[in-house]
């Protein structure tokens, strides 16, 4: 999860300014060739998120659509932190069971004794050492598709075909800065004319988003692609957190014909729905953001088994997979439970 959600402090809004992100993560990028020291092995590495961040679960997606479950283990942090890092509290113990750590934070110390900036997920750590390798989200689900090949399932999708590159990292960059960011510099304003700006840029992104999906299924064409995994993390929050808590309240995604059958296509695709806890999201956003919600009461709403009506956009064309297959069952221990709390879903 991004600066804004780490543990760097209780207060989120920089009042009198617009939000900004501070996006200076660890680069190191784990390679089939090893070139920067870190070589693609199957059983090293152990991939720290959370149920609860977007950005977190970006890579749990990917993970789960190329069938690295066995090459690279999950640990999970619960949904809310303190000021000093995620903790792993719902681990009998409290401890992850592969690392030992209570904390992530220890993850990036035993790497950087110094390390002071916010402790973030995902984050992937070299078990053998216990040592952080990457905390760099947008690179590193690129890595799973792209370094990781020797170890996709069989029928895995190319989330990142080359062919649609160009296209694909254009429309990726417009989604994180006025889409996945955009509710952020909403929500974190510090000032009415901040927040006006960011609402404005935020509704221009889902109105174009809304016209680019009217006539194709999904954002680059026939078949799912990593810019439809970033855009689904962000959608699939909307109505739960960033209409109210963010103030993104021009509409709810309920009420967005296309963005809602686009979000439910994917919701109910194998590897999407099945990585989305709404009660984890809900308590994180809402307890942790105690500036923006000072009671850190936690909404019962909204209702969210109508992500499981029919959503008509197979009349578009197009299968999520192309000639590829989908996903088996979410592995043993990785499954999200049936309904955790107000507002899940209860069919799993």
């Amino acid at each position: 999860m991004d600066q804004d959600e780490d543990s760097s402090g209780s207060g989120y809004v920089d009042e009198g300014r617009e939000y900004t992100r501070d996006s200076n993560y660890i680069p190191d990028r784990i390679t089939a060739d090893g070139s920067g020291g870190w070589p693609v092995e199957a059983g090293r590495y152990r991939l720290v998120v959370a149920r609860a961040c977007p950005w977190a679960n970006r890579a749990v997606i990917v993970r789960r659509l190329l069938g690295l479950e066995e090459a690279i283990s999950m640990g999970m942090c619960g949904p809310t932190h303190d000021e000093r890092s995620w903790t792993f509290d719902l681990d009998p113990g409290g401890r992850d069971p592969v690392l030992g750590y209570e904390r992530l934070q220890e993850a990036f110390l035993a790497r950087f004794p110094d390390y002071d900036r916010g402790i973030t997920v995902p984050a992937i750590v070299d078990v053998p050492t216990g040592e952080v390798v990457t905390n760099d989200f947008a690179q590193m689900t690129l890595d799973l598709s792209t370094e990781w090949t020797a170890h996709h399932r069989d029928g895995a999708p190319d989330l990142y075909p080359e062919h649609l590159r160009d296209e694909m990292d254009d429309v990726m960059q417009r989604v994180y800065t006025e889409v996945n960011n955009g509710v952020y510099r909403c929500g974190f304003a510090g000032s009415q004319q901040a927040y006006d700006a960011a609402y404005d840029r935020l509704w221009t992104a889902l109105d174009w988003l809304s016209e680019r999906l009217a006539g194709r299924r999904f954002l680059l064409g026939d078949t799912i692609t990593e810019a439809d995994v970033r855009l689904f993390t962000t959608l699939a929050r909307f109505d739960a957190v960033y209409h109210g808590h963010f103030k993104c309240n021009r509409q709810k995604l309920s009420e967005l014909p296309v963005l809602w059958g686009y979000a439910r296509d994917l919701f109910q695709t194998p590897g999407f729905g099945d990585t989305i806890d709404f009660p984890q999201i809900k308590e994180h956003y809402y307890v942790v953001h105690a500036d923006l919600n000072p009671t850190q009461i936690v909404p019962v709403g909204p209702d969210t088994a109508n992500w499981l009506t029919p959503h008509g956009r197979e009349e578009l064309g197009g299968s999520p997979f192309g000639d590829g297959t989908p996903p088996g069952p979410v592995a043993e221990g990785e499954r999200v439970p049936g309904d955790s709390g107000p507002g899940g879903i209860g069919h799993r």
